[in-house]
């Protein structure tokens, strides 16, 4: 489930002008906060696999079994979106780049980096765009 060397741009009707730093409202952070400090906090050394699990047994404060190897398992056996469908580059402006290891980066889609990545190139990761937000 992983992707490897490709680039996630934001979605086509992405409303972000540029990646959006989250914020927390309430006590609860929200499941892309949880994602962008995962990303942000530890670039290229996490999947996307460990990504969705991280975010996941963080965001429904699962511990013990709940967030074990097994429970792992469970996680993935059953289908689920991947990263173009979270709310990062389809809400807040982060692209999404995955590099020969399937180790994810973020980059704000203002940055040179990300124009940089976005083009899709002969010899360059491999361009796919988030999921959109409303249908076309």
């Amino acid at each position: 489930m992983n992707y490897y060397r490709t680039f996630i741009r934001v979605a086509p009707d992405c409303p972000a002008a540029e990646g959006a730093v989250l914020k927390q409202r309430g006590e609860k952070k929200p499941l892309a906060l949880i994602q962008y400090e995962l990303i942000a906090e530890n670039p290229y050394t996490l999947t996307q696999e460990d990504v969705l699990w991280e975010g996941y047994i963080r965001h429904k404060e699962l511990r013990g079994d709940e967030a074990g190897p097994k429970a792992r398992e469970a996680f993935f056996s059953k289908p689920m979106a991947c990263l173009r469908a979270s709310a990062l580059p389809k809400t807040y402006g982060w692209g999404l780049h995955f590099d020969e290891e399937g180790k994810v980066g973020l980059y704000g889609v203002e940055t040179e980096e990300y124009k940089r990545l976005a083009e899709l190139k002969e010899d360059g990761p491999a361009v796919k765009d988030a999921m959109r937000n409303k249908r076309a």
